[in-house]
């Protein structure tokens, strides 16, 4: 259901059901949760894509038949933990898009930073259609990003929102040629693996919770992450290299 690879400093996650269209079930968000869990001390950026020719198609709505208020509540409860912890580990997330990005899908692509999409993705959010709710942290993450107004008429109209449009909204910050997301998303994991592992760290983790600060606290916080982030060990080096590149440049 999930196959994993790790090299480069990449490790790179692949959903595996492509004859489901890449659905989420109990057994796949258990897994997913392991993997993160081992994420290889060595990676620096974590990679998800989708086997086949979609993404991900969100819930896998045949096991959620039989499944009552409780059930839910917790099936919920651990999407939401699996994500939060993609998100919020400390390495950046690449995200490669292609096909459908629906419902649950699309919760799970929303924890990347980085998000790439093929011109043949589409977005939905159908929970109206089923007479279900987001589960897996969309009314936070989504909604944060596209504004709640436009997130509940995705959810009301369950209406298809093509790959430009998605771009503009903001799920995705990259636009390629089908076929190529996940060659576009590695490029962009190795440039990502190439910076300072504490400057990565600060990015994904700081600047979420500055957003969720008054202003006043967020210059604090933003000044303690700046102090804690260019005393680190490989910065003077990285400052020196660019300045000798840079005399270099002007012919000094």
């Amino acid at each position: 259901m999930l196959d994993t690879d790790s090299a480069d400093g990449i490790y790179h996650l692949t959903l595996a059901r492509p004859e489901k269209r890449n659905a989420i079930n109990a057994a796949l968000i258990q897994t997913l949760e392991k993997a993160v869990a081992a994420t290889p001390a060595a990676a620096r950026v974590i990679l998800i894509s989708g086997q086949g020719s979609h993404f991900c198609a969100g819930l896998d709505l045949s096991e959620h038949q039989e499944r009552d208020a409780r059930a839910v509540f917790e099936i919920s409860q651990c999407w939401q933990r699996v994500f939060n912890r993609l998100q919020e580990r400390g390495l950046p997330v690449v995200v490669a898009m292609s096909g459908a990005v629906i419902g649950g899908g699309l919760e799970l692509a929303v924890t990347g930073h980085v998000r790439v999409a093929e011109r043949n993705t589409f977005y939905c959010l159908p929970e109206g259609r089923h007479g279900v709710f987001v589960g897996g942290g969309g009314s936070v993450r989504i909604a944060r990003l596209i504004g709640a107004d436009r997130m509940g008429e995705m959810m009301l109209t369950g209406r298809q929102v093509d790959a430009e449009e998605g771009a503009r909204l903001g799920f995705s910050h990259y636009l390629v040629e089908p076929g190529s997301a996940l060659a576009k998303g590695r490029e962009l994991a190795l440039r990502i693996a190439e910076n300072a592992g504490l400057a990565n760290w600060a990015i994904v983790t700081a600047l979420p919770r500055i957003a969720d600060m008054s202003a006043s606290n967020g210059y604090y916080v933003e000044s303690l992450t700046a102090a804690l982030t260019q005393t680190g060990p490989e910065v003077a080096g990285r400052i020196s290299g660019f300045l000798r590149g840079d005399r270099r440049q002007q012919g000094e």
